[in-house]
């Protein structure tokens, strides 16, 4: 399917890779310079996360360090991240920032960038926890 988009939807209507693609909103992730109770430091990616576990809409914070080697789009505008059945076939046609790549066993993920913004695509292995 195309990301150009065809009609304007209505207020009522889920964004078309929820309504059409079957993607499923996992978070939402800010980038912050503040100290959150709670982080956990991520070494290989140089960053501290937190609110993932504990926020009833779904945030995590983000705060890099300096020299971190994640992308300066992810480290300075919020993302979207959402659930795929199949990352391969998500980002097809896509513009991608970060290629599929696995973070922690059980998960897959990319980052795509749509209009500006970073999307992260994650795929949970059949069985592990989301």
């Amino acid at each position: 399917m195309s990301d150009i988009l065809r009609s304007p939807r209505n207020a009522e209507d889920p964004p078309a890779v929820i309504a059409e693609r079957g993607w499923r909103y996992h978070h939402l992730g800010i980038p912050t310079t503040c100290v959150h109770e709670g982080e956990v430091f991520l070494e290989q990616f140089g960053m501290h996360v937190s609110g993932f576990d504990s926020s009833p809409y779904g945030i995590e914070w983000m705060r890099f360090e300096p020299g971190s080697p994640i992308s300066e789009l992810i480290r300075t505008v919020p993302h979207l991240a959402f659930e795929v059945d199949n990352l391969d076939d998500a980002i097809v046609g896509k513009n991608v920032l970060t290629p599929p790549n696995s973070p922690f066993p059980g998960l897959r993920v990319a980052m795509i960038i749509h209009d500006g913004a970073p999307i992260e695509l994650m795929e949970f292995e059949k069985g592990a926890q989301p």
